[in-house]
């Protein structure tokens, strides 16, 4: 089985950006035949400084996001930081994702799951592998019919994350599908002065030792220009490189 893939620009900047993006991961796809999930977020809630760039918020940002799946016909995956925010965003998003530092938030997560699309909760920075089977439990007992964990690190002294890889084979215990996020797992929080630092040469690395340990997806943040993204630019993939770091990995 040919494992999932998440992809996309990290935040809304414009939706020229976002056409481009999803114009290449639709040729991908039918290049490889495989179904890479869309990803970008309308609203970055959890930027490092108040003067960074957000996003252009629900009510523009999930109408963008609607353009590119009647345009391209990909499914669609955002996080969501309220649980108000559940029901509207999932009228055009596949999948909802819970950001790591709100996993064990339960309303957010009882109300992602009672909206009946696939929850993408993302293991927090300060808790094992083991300890989300209480998200988990959280999302199946408020309805959730298919729920997914992904593994983006630990915090590891001052500015810096570890990857723990023994996460993955303990999440699997779990659920079927454990993704690795293999772009903000290269990070270095907080090291940019005010933003995130983080390094991109790592992430084809990160992806194929998740493989070794029975990753089932594989997550990627890309831009066609890294350095001038509005977010998360120092970690992200350049679009150009995405399809050899998926092609690696069937």
């Amino acid at each position: 089985m040919k494992p999932v893939f998440i992809a996309g620009p990290c935040v809304i900047e414009s939706q020229e950006l976002l056409s481009e993006v999803a114009r290449e991961i639709v040729r991908l796809n039918d290049t490889y035949g495989i179904r890479i999930i869309f990803k970008a977020s309308f609203d970055k809630a959890n930027r490092t400084s108040l003067r960074s760039f957000r996003g252009p918020g629900l009510e523009k940002g999930v109408a963008m996001l609607k353009k590119v799946k009647d345009e391209f016909g990909l499914k669609i995956l955002t996080d969501i930081h309220e649980a108000w925010q559940a029901q509207p965003v999932s009228e055009v998003a596949d999948v909802l994702q819970i950001p790591a530092f709100l996993c064990r938030q339960t309303d957010l997560i009882t109300a992602a799951a009672k909206t009946g699309r696939i929850i993408n909760i993302k293991k927090a920075q300060f808790l094992s592998g083991k300890d989300m089977r209480y998200p988990v439990e959280k999302a199946r007992d408020a309805g959730a019919k298919e729920v997914w964990l992904t593994e983006r690190g630990s915090c590891f002294g001052y500015n810096n994350l570890v990857v723990d890889f023994r996460n993955i084979p303990d999440m699997k215990e779990l659920v079927p599908t454990v993704i690795m996020d293999c772009t903000h797992s290269v990070q270095r929080p907080g090291s940019g002065n005010g933003s995130t630092g983080g390094d991109r040469r790592f992430v084809p690395m990160m992806a194929k030792a998740a493989q070794a340990f029975g990753a089932t997806g594989y997550f990627f943040e890309v831009h066609p220009d890294p350095d001038k993204a509005l977010s998360d630019g120092p970690n992200m993939l350049r679009l150009e490189d995405l399809e050899a770091v998926t092609g690696g990995l069937l």
